[in-house]
């Protein structure tokens, strides 16, 4: 139940029609603020200002349009292609394999911490028993 090879074609050819309406979009909204700056040098300012918005809605309207369809299906998609990933990962995690892994992997870890409790306590014992080694020490190499 993999992402079929015509699904991840899909995808990318649904990522380059992205790119090409945003590519599109980035020259309208360059062509209308070049137009709305060039206004300003005109006597009738907010006419041509309008005007100039009037063009750029023209344009940008269908391709937002688009961007729009295009990004429902490509959430459709992705979430196919999510879905496929989970299914074979909750396959993978019912595997008698995998379960024999993660039974060996918890006893493990059980060791480990075992392991590191008497190495705790061993530590804490010496910690204790510091003092009366030191005087031990100091009484076995004092010189009379």
């Amino acid at each position: 139940m993999l992402a079929t090879p015509a699904q991840e074609a899909e995808l990318e050819k649904l990522d380059k029609i992205e790119q090409e309406l945003e590519l599109q979009s980035d020259w309208a909204k360059y062509r209308w603020e070049k137009t709305s700056s060039e206004c300003y040098q005109n006597y009738w300012v907010n006419r041509c200002l309008s005007n100039a918005r009037t063009e750029y809605r023209k344009v940008i309207d269908p391709i937002r349009e688009q961007e729009v369809r295009l990004h429902e299906v490509q959430r459709k998609l992705r979430a196919s292609l999510k879905d496929q990933r989970d299914a074979k990962k909750i396959a993978e995690r019912a595997a008698p394999e995998k379960a024999a892994e993660r039974a060996a992997n918890q006893k493990e870890y059980e060791e480990k911490q075992k392991d590191a409790a008497v190495r705790a306590a061993d530590l804490e014992q010496r910690r204790k028993d510091a003092p009366k080694r030191a005087e031990e020490n100091k009484a076995g190499t004092q010189l009379d």
